[in-house]
């Protein structure tokens, strides 16, 4: 009686849909600097009735490596295009998902109680306003915060006064902290960054010309692109969402 009691037991559970894995919640990756905008953004989208995506936040340089070696990041959002023509060289991303997302500005800070005030422009000497201290960017050698900011001061003939004080963090919110903790005399972030804390001040604004332009590409992930990666990127791309987004200093084309 016993073992038919089970098998009834069993085969009813057999019959029971099965939940979903934990990690087939969608996983998006995003630069460093959208980090509070897309979270509340993911937020609207729950509240919608869709699955809360998950996110990781970091540089677009660290990301498109890991997603190259087979993170299972349905969705990328690079802070420039180079990082997503990385990715698409290796044809990682979904034919047809990339969109051009979003624009940023690009400034120069300074400690609150510690402030500058500078003119943006050729001829610029940062060095000597920096008065032997420290200039934090994220790394210009591969974080797109730092390559726009190298490519500003080179712009303006800045960059050879100062590349031997600069202190190359993992990426641009790093920076912003070590120029909130004043262990950095000035710091080059996207404007976006500079709007979140009263801890700094902006000195200046580059002119857009000054470098490349400033824009977050967004595009699904062929290996883990389900169809709610295309949802929550085309709800990115709405005005709901755009108005998120301009709220926290970034620019909507």
């Amino acid at each position: 009686m016993k073992r038919i009691v089970a098998a009834c037991v069993a085969l009813l559970l057999s019959a029971l849909p099965v939940p979903a894995a934990e990690d087939a919640r969608l996983l998006v990756f995003a630069a460093a600097s959208l980090n509070e905008s897309l979270t509340e953004a993911g937020k609207v989208y729950a509240a919608q009735g869709h699955p809360a995506p998950t996110f990781s936040f970091a540089a677009s340089s660290a990301l498109a490596r890991q997603i190259e070696n087979g993170a299972p990041a349905g969705l990328f959002l690079s802070a420039d295009e180079e990082w997503m023509d990385y990715l698409a060289a290796r044809k990682v991303i979904a034919a047809g998902s990339r969109v051009s997302l979003l624009g940023n500005t690009l400034v120069l800070i300074a400690p609150s109680d510690r402030p500058l005030n500078m003119n943006l422009e050729p001829g610029l000497d940062l060095a000597t306003a920096l008065k032997g201290g420290k200039l934090a960017m994220a790394d210009p050698d591969s974080v797109p915060a730092g390559k726009y900011g190298q490519a500003a001061l080179e712009k303006f003939g800045a960059w050879s006064a100062v590349a031997s004080a600069v202190i190359r963090a993992d990426n641009v919110r790093a920076a912003l902290s070590f120029v909130e903790r004043g262990e950095a005399a000035a710091g080059i972030v996207y404007g976006s960054d500079a709007a979140l804390t009263s801890k700094v001040k902006i000195a200046g604004v580059f002119p857009a010309d000054s470098h490349p332009a400033i824009s977050y590409p967004a595009a699904v992930i062929a290996a883990h692109g389900t169809t709610e990666a295309r949802a929550f990127l085309a709800f990115l791309t709405t005005p709901a969402a755009g108005e998120i987004f301009k709220r926290y200093g970034f620019i909507v084309p």
